[in-house]
C-alpha cells in the first residue's frame, strides 16, 4: 500500500479497527477514511454502495462486526448472524464493485471445531462440529472467508482473510453483559479493590485455556499481510502460547492489585477446552507477536483506569 493510497477502515472506533488506524497512522498513512455506524449503517446495503461509489477506497479493512462473549452469544444468537452477514456481504460486494485493489477481513478462531487438534491449524475449517455458545457467529465468519475465496476465484479479486486469536487492549468492550474474559475480569477486579469485597468470582472451572493478543500487534499483523500477503487460505494470527484462565485470572489479579480471594462459579459454562492457534503459517512468512501478556494486561488495564473506571 502507498502512503498515500485511500483505506478504508471499516469499524474504526473498535478493539481492532481503532488499533488499525493507529498503526497506519505511526507507519505515516496519511489518507485514511472512516465512517462512525450512525453514519454509515454497514447491513444497509444501499447506504454501503452509495459510500463506496463516492468515496472509492483503494484498500479495505473489514473491521466492523457485532461481538460478544458467551453471555451475549447465547442470549442474542439472531442479532449475532443477522447483522455479520449482512455487514460483510455488503462490504465485500461493494468492494468489488468499485474496483477495490485489496481487502482484509477479520475472522475469529471460533471458526474451528470445538474439538479441533491444538495448536489449532488453518487445515482445521469445517472438520467437526462448533463450538454451540457461539456457533451463529462463527458461521457468519466462516461465510465472510468463503465469501473473500469465492469472489477471488470468480472474479480475480484480492482479497485475504486473518483469524486473529482472543483480543484484548485499547478501546475493548468491559461491559460485564457483553465483554470477553479478560476485559471483564479487569473490570470484575477493579470493582472489588473499589468496594473492599472479599472474593471475586469467575465462571466455570478456570480450567479452559486461551490464547490471548494484545490489539496492537494483531494491527501490525494486519498491515504486514495486507503489504506481503496474497492468497485463499487465510491465516491465523496470535502469540502461539496459551494460559488457564484460573492462571489469568491470578494475573489480573496481581495487576489490578485485588487482595481478596477468587472463586470459580462451576455451574456456569466453561465454553471451548482449550483454543491456541498455530502460527506457523504466519511465522514462516516474517512476522511475530511483540507484546507480551504481562506487558499487555499493564497497558490494558492503564487504559481502563484513564478511559472507563469512572463511567
Amino acid at each position: 500500500m502507498e502512503l498515500n493510497a485511500k483505506i478504508y477502515v471499516a469499524g474504526h472506533r473498535g478493539l481492532v479497527g481503532s488499533a488499525i488506524v493507529r498503526n497506519l497512522k505511526e507507519k505515516g498513512y496519511t489518507n485514511l477514511i472512516y465512517r462512525t455506524s450512525k453514519d454509515l449503517d454497514l447491513t444497509d446495503k444501499t447506504k454501503v454502495d452509495d459510500f463506496f461509489s463516492s468515496e472509492k477506497p483503494e484498500y479495505v479493512f473489514l473491521a466492523a462486526a457485532k461481538v460478544g462473549g458467551i453471555v451475549a452469544n447465547n442470549e442474542y444468537p439472531a442479532d449475532f448472524i443477522r447483522d455479520n452477514l449482512l455487514i460483510q456481504t455488503n462490504v465485500i460486494d461493494a468492494a468489488y464493485r468499485n474496483n477495490v485493489k485489496k481487502l482484509l477481513f477479520l475472522g475469529s478462531t471460533c471458526i474451528y471445531p470445538k474439538f479441533a487438534p491444538q495448536p489449532m491449524n488453518e487445515d482445521s475449517l469445517l472438520t467437526g462440529v462448533l463450538e454451540p455458545t457461539n456457533e451463529p457467529y462463527a458461521i457468519a465468519k466462516i461465510a465472510g472467508i468463503k465469501m473473500c475465496e469465492s469472489y477471488n476465484r470468480q472474479y480475480g479479486t484480492n482479497y485475504i482473510s486473518v483469524m486473529p486469536t482472543n483480543l484484548y487492549g485499547p478501546n475493548d468492550n468491559f461491559d460485564l453483559e457483553s465483554s470477553h474474559v479478560l476485559p471483564a475480569l479487569i473490570r470484575k477486579f477493579h470493582e472489588a479493590k473499589l468496594h473492599d469485597k472479599s472474593s471475586v468470582e469467575v465462571w466455570g472451572t478456570g480450567s479452559p485455556r486461551r490464547e490471548f493478543l494484545y490489539s496492537d500487534d494483531l494491527a501490525d499483523a494486519t498491515i504486514f499481510l495486507m503489504n506481503t500477503y496474497e492468497g485463499n487460505q487465510f491465516v491465523n494470527v496470535g502469540v502461539g502460547k496459551d494460559i488457564s484462565i484460573k492462571e489469568l485470572a491470578e494475573k489480573v489479579k496481581e495487576v489490578v492489585g485485588f487482595e481478596g480471594n477468587i472463586e470459580f462459579n462451576t455451574s456456569k459454562p466453561d465454553g471451548t477446552p482449550r483454543k491456541l492457534v498455530d502460527v506457523t503459517k504466519l511465522n514462516s512468512l516474517g512476522w511475530e507477536a511483540k507484546i507480551s501478556l504481562d506487558q499487555g494486561l499493564n497497558q490494558a488495564y492503564q487504559w481502563f483506569l484513564d478511559n472507563v473506571a469512572d463511567q
